[in-house]
């Protein structure tokens, strides 16, 4: 069987892998470090070793079909838990919840959201007015990829509360990039996919075991034509004439029949520095987590969107002790030391939760991805590179290329996929790995 090299082991090059190697290939996975995921991966808390943390809080909703089919070839889909609630917290503790009614989509969330606390009547109708015309113009629009979301925001005359409270909330957790950068392409596919096309898309799923254990060696091994090798860095790529002729990973060089880089696009460009020139000035946006726990329950909420204040969504990972904060777009926290990143986050929690007031920090962690996602920037977006290249066995996946989707979980399985369907057909083995959008 042909033989494919993959190189990174994060979620790209674990989709690539789990594709290939299922359809009977011979699949060698090279990656760097001691654990898999890349971003999206878990490890002990240095220090403790008996506590595992994830190094960010990573959720999918109903709408990522390609990340869910990934799950379900590893046999995890019952890992993760899905949630049909949203809450909006206010200073002060006020909750506000969106849910599903007994409407259809795209209507089905007209009870609720006429109930939320946090709007005013003028935003909640400008709100309605602009997921109108997402509905209408989503296929219609033809510079949704050359404009920002906040200039197509304004376009539609929403309040300065409906862009802080509501777009930017959910938008800038979902995309990783604020709404004044991020391509309005983004804005559109994630509030027609997971809010207006189903009425179940929109439901929040969260894995109830460290992200480590979704792909650990039980999982692989219901796939054994996959060769794992960790802490095996990828040190050259040597390109002869149309192709690539071998690689070194590790203590010598192969030479596979084809390779699939799943590698970020800063660590590729050393490696292949003539391979192109539209992704080279590529930029990132930053995700911090900031990880809490506390000497009592400080609430009983499974999760919550803080509103108003820089930290924006609150996880509780375990009955309340234990909780995870994210900031996305998270630039303004990359100067900051670790105590005054956890002061500011103290500070801010209590506003939210009395619990927190009188509760002891036991421990605490911060976690900054300063290279966490691409910036989705329209200037990016029509410089996401294909899985193809000008090399005939060489091929691209990462969730900055051109997956079709944003810099998430599903944007990254689905360039894995698409990577391994290009593969595929270089051996003249036409295979259809990706499964389309839900709508």
């Amino acid at each position: 069987m042909p033989r494919v090299a993959i190189l990174g082991g994060g979620l790209a090059g674990l989709a690539a892998a789990a594709a290939l190697g299922g359809d009977g290939f011979d699949v060698d996975l090279y990656e760097s470090r001691p654990f898999l995921g890349g971003r999206a991966s878990s490890y002990p808390l240095p220090g403790d070793s008996n506590e595992v943390i994830d190094n960010c809080q990573h959720i999918l909703l109903r709408c990522c079909p390609n990340l869910l089919d990934f799950y379900r070839r590893m046999g995890v889909e019952d890992s993760i838990h899905f949630h049909k609630e949203f809450f909006f917290i206010e200073t002060g503790g006020r909750v506000s919840t969106l849910n599903a009614g007994i409407l259809p989509a795209p209507f089905h969330f007209t009870e609720s959201f006429a109930r939320l606390k946090f709007l005013g009547l003028s935003d909640k109708i400008a709100i309605a007015r602009a997921l109108l015309a997402i509905r209408g113009e989503r296929n219609t629009r033809k510079d949704l990829a050359r404009i920002t979301m906040l200039d197509w925001l304004r376009e539609k005359k929403q309040t300065t509360v409906a862009i802080e409270r509501f777009w930017r909330q959910i938008l800038v957790s979902a995309i990783n990039e604020e709404l004044h950068l991020m391509a309005a392409v983004h804005g559109f596919q994630v509030f027609w996919l997971g809010f207006l096309c189903s009425s179940t898309s929109y439901e929040l799923g969260i894995p109830s075991v460290p992200l480590g254990l979704l792909y650990d060696d039980h999982a692989w091994a219901r796939i054994p034509g996959v060769k794992l090798h960790e802490r095996c860095p990828v040190e050259r790529i040597d390109f002869e004439g149309n192709r690539v002729a071998r690689i070194k990973a590790g203590p010598s060089a192969t030479e596979p029949d084809a390779i699939i880089s799943a590698l970020p696009f800063e660590r590729l460009l050393p490696l292949a520095p003539h391979l192109s020139s539209t992704w080279n000035e590529f930029s990132h946006s930053p995700i911090t987590g900031i990880h809490l726990w506390f000497d009592r329950p400080v609430t009983k909420l499974p999760h919550a969107t803080l509103l108003d204040r820089t930290i924006q969504w609150m996880f509780n990972k375990s009955e309340g002790r234990y909780l995870l904060l994210v900031v996305s777009a998270s630039r303004e926290l990359i100067d900051m030391g670790r105590n005054e990143v956890l002061e500011m986050a103290l500070r801010e929690l209590r506003e939210f939760f009395p619990g927190a007031k009188d509760a002891n920090v036991v421990k605490a962690h911060v976690v900054k991805e300063v290279r966490a996602t691409f910036s989705a920037t329209p200037q990016a977006e029509s410089r996401r590179p294909p899985a193809e290249t000008p090399f005939e066995n060489f091929f691209l996946a990462g969730d900055w290329t051109r997956s079709g989707w944003p810099a998430t979980m599903e944007g990254a399985v689905r360039s894995g996929y698409i990577a391994a369907e290009a593969a595929a057909a270089y051996f003249s083995r036409k295979r259809r790995f990706l499964i389309p959008d839900i709508a």
